[in-house]
């Protein structure tokens, strides 16, 4: 029946019983307001000829008056023929009425409006339970069953994971061939968790476990269990596996499960709440006394660190998934799976791109692809180029242009001149990622952002590589007191990461002369999963100690800077001049200006590129650049 439809029955059948208690109520009343009057009145008003009409029911006497039709009530004691006499001789209409009452009617009078309000109230509890309001229904499972019209993506849309597709595709055959291992004594797996970096494609494979299995799959999220009733998420977590056991062999799927899954008794929550009584009946359900054949729970999260040992020991989560940043094959089957819908000019080259975006997870990739798209359509082309993914994957790295930010020449040349010092430093010193882009143009937060690109993926850094980066931190704020004598708050973000970088190296890297050491314990709050503090674990001592060292390896990054800065000065005016005029130097031109040769004539943006449907190249139109307070370089993480 259609929705329209339906309500317009329920507010009819609802009329219609108001309408209905009001006639009963107006019938029980008499309809009219009655003026009670004495026996005596009565008989007084007949021998002045004031009554019209009696109508006798029992002892119950009513009637009108003559003048104004206005109707009285009285009661008489039993029979009293006297009464008859009078009324009779004064010509008054006397109506006598069957003294014995419908019983039945009676009855059904004086129940139907309690058995009318019962039968609403059964009605509207209903239609709470019903329906998408489901009010009632707290402790009922979320978890969506996914269609076969859902279940559209396979393990050929995911690339870049190799081991991971390989480990699950494992458990897709324990599904569909159990006997196969069990004839082994081997016993299913009744848990994977996937474990990786955010946007690295953790939810993708757990959505093409759903379309390869042919199997039901359940799918919810953490933060569905727990709620502002107590006793809700247990109460979830239980109809969650009993409709996993009506539907084996299936898959049960919880995203983020860090949020009900966290470690017991730590935080500032205390050790008892809602949480943790989800988190204790779901432990049960994976691993009790109750057996789960044929339900393997499949869950994904980037926080590993902060869930429950008893939620990872062997007989819950059996496995283990690393789910990775893709390496370089990896990304270029990250590109490929992504570009298959774009249309691509002859110029683009999807090695290159993989090897230009060392650290970028799987979104990041399909993020740069989707960019490049939308930029080949702003200028009407048919296909996506080569300039187009560029532009696209600079936006992803440093964010987009600011192109309303408008700078005074002072900004412009003080950001310009910021910007050269972190490139010379980094250029000039060794264990330095190469460059790949120094621009003075506004991108995201920053007023001005030097890129690095490493050659290859890193997985450790050394000392060395440290003090590079430190020293090239260092290099914004040195440009600054050399060539224009004066300080800014342009490199405060520099300073920070400089200084926090240099306490990592003491505190947590054992880079100092304090020796292979840690100091300090984090405490980490558990539903944000924030460090909130830092208890010491050591003496005042050794924590001037520990001062003492940061300053060290900062001062030594700063001194290095200055030294590098001051010895090339005739190179810094050249890089600064040229940031000025161009607002953008890539790694090319950057050499060139190093060995003092001369700079080629600026390319056109979209020199070779297949011009738009009005017959010319579109030329596209950059913002001055410009500084202001808080701006500072963007490199990748160095661990």
């Amino acid at each position: 029946m259609n929705s329209t439809v339906k309500q317009i029955l329920i507010w009819v059948f609802m009329i219609t019983c108001l309408v209905f208690l009001w006639q009963v109520v107006v019938k029980t009343t008499g309809g009219t307001q009655e003026k009670n009057i004495s026996l005596t009145q009565l008989l007084n008003d007949a021998d002045q000829g004031k009554i019209q009409d009696v109508v006798v029911n029992g002892a119950e006497v009513t009637g009108h008056y003559r003048d104004d039709k206005n109707q009285f009530h009285t009661t008489i004691p039993g029979n009293y023929p006297d009464m008859y006499k009078t009324l009779r001789d004064h010509g008054v209409n006397i109506t006598i009425k069957d003294q014995s009452p419908n019983q039945w009617l009676s009855l059904l009078i004086s129940i139907a409006p309690f058995a009318l309000l019962l039968g609403l109230w059964f009605f509207l509890l209903r239609q709470m339970q019903s329906g998408g309001n489901k009010a009632m229904s707290f402790g009922k499972s979320r978890a969506r069953l996914l269609s076969m019209q859902q279940k559209k993506i396979t393990f050929k849309d995911v690339a870049g994971v190799d081991e991971a597709k390989e480990e699950l595709k494992e458990i897709i055959e324990f599904l569909r061939e159990a006997q196969k291992f069990q004839r082994l004594g081997g016993r299913i797996p009744k848990g994977v968790l996937l474990v990786g970096p955010p946007g690295t494609g953790k939810t993708l494979l757990a959505r093409a476990v759903a379309g390869e299995a042919n199997v039901p799959f359940f799918s919810i999220s953490g933060s569905d269990f727990v709620e502002m009733f107590v006793g809700v998420g247990a109460s979830r977590v239980r109809d969650l596996f009993e409709q996993g056991k009506k539907n084996a062999p299936c898959i049960i799927f919880i995203d983020e499960i860090d949020a009900v899954g966290r470690h017991r008794g730590a935080g500032l929550g205390g050790g008892h709440d809602e949480r943790e009584q989800t988190l204790n009946q779901l432990l049960v359900e994976m691993d009790g006394f109750e057996s789960n054949d044929g339900v393997i729970l499949v869950a994904a999260t980037n926080r590993p660190d902060v869930l429950d040992p008893a939620l990872l020991r062997p007989g819950r989560f059996d496995r283990r998934v690393i789910v990775d940043r893709p390496d370089i094959r990896g990304r270029e089957e990250v590109l490929k799976v992504h570009s298959k819908k774009v249309p691509m000019a002859e110029d683009v080259n999807l090695n290159i791109l993989a090897r230009g975006t060392p650290g970028f997870s799987g979104a990041d990739l399909a993020n740069m692809v989707n960019e490049a798209a939308l930029t080949a359509a702003r200028f009407n082309r048919k296909a996506v180029h080569m300039y187009d993914f560029e532009v696209a994957k600079d936006k992803v790295m440093m964010g987009a242009e600011r192109k309303s930010m408008l700078l005074t020449d002072e900004e412009k040349k003080v950001t310009a001149y910021h910007e050269a010092g972190h490139t010379l430093v980094s250029a000039l010193r060794e264990h330095s990622d190469p460059l790949h882009k120094v621009t003075i143009i506004p991108r995201g937060m920053a007023l001005g952002v030097t890129v690095y690109l490493p050659e290859e993926d890193q997985h450790t850094v050394t000392k060395d590589y440290l003090e590079t980066r430190m020293a090239t931190l260092m290099g914004g704020r040195c440009a600054e007191e050399i060539f224009l004598k004066q300080m800014t708050t342009g490199a405060g973000n520099d300073i920070e990461r400089a200084t926090d970088l240099a306490r990592k190296m003491v505190c947590e890297f054992g880079m100092s002369k304090l020796g292979p050491m840690t100091f300090g314990k984090k405490e980490q709050e558990v539903f944000l999963g924030r460090e909130i503090g830092q208890s010491r674990d050591f003496s005042d001592d050794t924590a001037k100690q520990i001062d003492a060292e940061v300053r060290s390896f900062v001062d030594t990054g700063y001194k290095s800077a200055y030294t590098i800065l001051e010895s090339n000065q005739d190179i810094m005016h050249r890089m600064a001049a040229a940031l000025l005029e161009r607002e953008t130097l890539d790694a090319a031109e950057i050499k060139l200006i190093i060995e003092g040769k001369e700079l080629p004539a600026a390319k056109s943006a979209l020199s070779g590129v297949d011009p738009g449907p009005g017959g010319e190249t579109q030329k596209i139109l950059k913002p001055e650049g410009g500084r202001k307070p808080g701006f500072g370089e963007s490199q990748p993480s160095p661990a």
